[in-house]
């Protein structure tokens, strides 16, 4: 046995080694696809913060570039009063602070004021300090402007993805599209490279700041319309020339510099497309070309960065953009787009401003427990490229495989030491009844040589006339007949149990009463009992009327009976009591059949044992008495092939019961 355990034990390493292996490689592998599908998760929030700043760029892209005055050029209303710049109403989002313009010159316009308004007692009170805080940005973006780094080009861009990319090459994407065929980062936010548009005169006169005359002039103009109007309402008369203003000519000189300017733009047209005929530029005020630039970012101060587009109109630089509110922008982005995704229930998110050195604005929603075990972060592309947003989770959610893997490991690792239980088992069962077996055959060898060595012996004797007188001729020959009985006994036995595991025992059974059996082996065992000083009682008598018919076989049960009495008096016979009680009651219609010694009884471990085959208690007892260990297990054999059943107990006193149980009485 100490093979075997060896044997299953090496067979059980071998198989776990592997196993774990797997195992392992099957959690790692999930525990990479859990990160890999909060990675993609991840950047598909970053897409939707991207998207969103992408969108800011775009609408500012589409704006004219006359917008960002007071008034829009050549335009007007349906009163037929000139039409005010949407940038003028100061509907803004709260992460703007407000639009401007800075000139060639370091002066700067915004669309919340007329410029020939701007010290006028008529501003709104509101608009006061915001006018002040966008000419202090535009006071520092004039000392800064000079340094400001031009956008990174496209080829540029491109040429360097590839050494981002190559870090990510295992990532949770990379398993199923190729790099050549996914998507290029964005390099920018809105249009990739410079553009031309075609704008009006009127659009190049408004953004320039030499043509303040007309600007005042058209806002003068405008006023005066307006009077008019009132005064026709309350039916007060006067002529347009009673409310021109005073200095008028003044403003006629500043639009024939403004005409003059536009003459300009036109013969460098007309040089730069000589094959355009002059006569169809001569009446046209419209279609002149600006260079318009990508928007780009300067920071301004630790809440505030200009984010703005070169307008080059005759050589001429004007930078038109908004000031944003970095703090405010952060905060929308988050509440956006995190604060009530699932992500924020096991996630953290970092929004930090990357360009104003150690003062950087750090922003974090959420928080982790211990150190990340996830991070993702991403810089913006331009113009928010002073943007980064960063995702830390301490515990990735598990996926929903795992439980399924959970579930499948322990039923695997379950049956296999099941399996494992079952093969020691069996092959302890097939060892233990080999084992058994060749008890067996040393026994029953010892059985039989035992007695047939008594018979030789007394048959010599009386061949020898040791025995003197008739009576001790007649004790011999008691004494050969005895043990010619005992081996006969001991054959039949083993025939029997031959016949029973080949199935060739063929049974009588019929209802009746046991009584009758109790009468023939008291006979049978009536003088060995009476040799070795043991007493039967049988209880109840014939008289009992509570005990119904059951079903049995007459021969097998006197064989099962005798049986169980020689192995009460075998094992019984040093007891101080010498007495076996066969006790018969009706239980749930049945009968039962209680034989009871007084003998040392059974050990409480062997109590199921004792009926195997060829089974015996290894102990002092058991070793001088002798026997062939299969008494019991005939006994096992033959009451389940009548339809009953056998087993055995200790008594609270001393030795044990074996209890029969046969079948309720039915006609075969």
């Amino acid at each position: 046995m100490s093979r075997l355990k060896l044997f299953i034990v090496l067979f059980f390493v071998t198989v776990s080694i592997p196993l774990a292996f797997v195992i392992w490689q099957t959690y790692s592998g999930l525990e990479q696809e859990e990160k890999g599908q909060l990675r993609f998760f991840s950047e598909a929030m970053f897409d939707r913060m991207e998207a969103e700043l992408a969108d800011l760029v775009q609408v500012e892209e589409n704006r004219a570039v006359d917008e960002y005055g007071y008034f829009l050029a050549s335009s007007t209303g349906s009163d037929g009063n000139t039409k005010l710049s949407p940038l003028a109403t100061q509907e803004y989002q709260n992460y703007i602070l407000g639009y401007m313009q800075n000139n060639p010159d370091g002066s700067f316009q915004t669309p919340l004021v007329a410029d020939t308004d701007r010290n006028s007692d008529t501003i709104q009170p509101s608009r006061i300090e915001l006018i002040s805080q966008l000419e202090e940005a535009n006071r520092i973006f004039n000392q800064k402007k000079l340094t400001v780094i031009k956008p990174v080009s496209p080829a540029v861009a491109t040429a360097a993805k590839p050494i981002e990319k190559e870090a990510k090459k295992d990532s949770f994407s990379e398993r199923y599209l190729t790099q050549s065929k996914t998507a290029p980062s964005k390099i920018y936010l809105g249009k990739k490279q410079q553009r031309i548009e075609e704008v009006t005169a009127e659009q190049v006169i408004n953004i320039m700041p030499a043509d303040e005359g007309l600007k005042k002039y058209t806002y003068e103009q405008q006023k005066i319309q307006q009077t008019q109007a009132e005064n026709r309402a309350i039916g007060e008369t006067g002529s347009a020339a009673d409310y021109e203003v005073e200095d008028s000519s003044t403003y006629r000189d500043k639009i024939s510099d403004s005409k003059g300017i536009l003459s300009s733009l036109r013969r460098d047209r007309s040089e730069q497309e000589p094959d355009r005929k002059e006569e169809a530029l001569q009446p046209d005020t419209t279609g002149f070309q600006v260079e318009v630039a990508p928007f780009q970012s300067v920071s301004i101060n630790e809440e505030l960065v200009y984010i703005f587009r070169r307008i080059a109109i005759n050589n001429q630089i004007y930078r038109q953009g908004f000031i944003l509110k970095v703090e405010p922008l952060l905060q929308y982005l988050a509440s956006k787009h995190f604060e009530q995704q699932p992500l924020a229930q096991y996630a953290a998110l970092t929004l930090q401003r990357r360009d104003s050195g150690d003062n950087n604005t750090i922003m974090q929603i959420g928080s982790i427990d211990g150190s990340a075990d996830f991070s993702n972060e991403r810089v913006f592309p331009p113009p928010f490229n002073f943007l980064k947003v960063s995702l830390n989770a301490s515990t990735v959610p598990a996926s929903p495989a795992r439980g399924s893997l959970n579930i499948a490991i322990i039923v695997l690792t379950l049956f296999m030491c099941i399996g494992l239980i079952a093969i020691y088992q069996s092959a302890y069962t097939i060892v233990a009844m080999s084992e058994r077996r060749s008890q067996f055959v040393s026994s029953v060898t010892h059985e039989l040589k035992t007695p047939l060595t008594n018979i030789r012996m007394y048959i010599e004797m009386l061949e020898q006339g040791i025995a003197a007188t008739p009576e001790r001729e007649q004790e011999y020959l008691a004494i050969v007949g005895s043990e010619s009985t005992r081996l006969s006994g001991l054959i039949n036995n083993v025939l029997e149990l031959a016949k029973l595991e080949k199935k060739q025992r063929q049974f009588h059974i019929q209802p009746g009463y046991l009584d009758d059996v109790y009468t023939e082996v008291a006979a049978i065992m009536a003088e060995k009992l009476k040799q070795t000083g043991f007493t039967l009682a049988i209880e109840p008598g014939k008289d009992n009327e509570n005990i119904p018919e059951c079903n049995f076989d007459r021969e097998v049960v006197i064989q099962i009976l005798t049986n169980l009495i020689e192995n009460s008096i075998k094992f019984g016979q040093h007891a101080d009591l010498k007495k076996i009680t066969i006790r018969t009651t009706s239980h749930d219609g049945s009968v039962r059949v209680d034989v009871s010694d007084t003998g040392p009884g059974i050990p409480q471990h062997a109590l199921k044992k004792v009926f195997d085959d060829f089974y015996r208690v290894d102990n002092d007892l058991t070793r001088s008495t002798g026997g062939t260990g299969i008494g019991l297990a005939l006994v096992k054999k033959f009451m389940n092939a009548m339809g009953g059943s056998v087993k055995a107990a200790n008594n609270r006193d001393s030795g044990c019961t074996i209890t029969l149980q046969f079948p309720a009485g039915v006609s075969q």
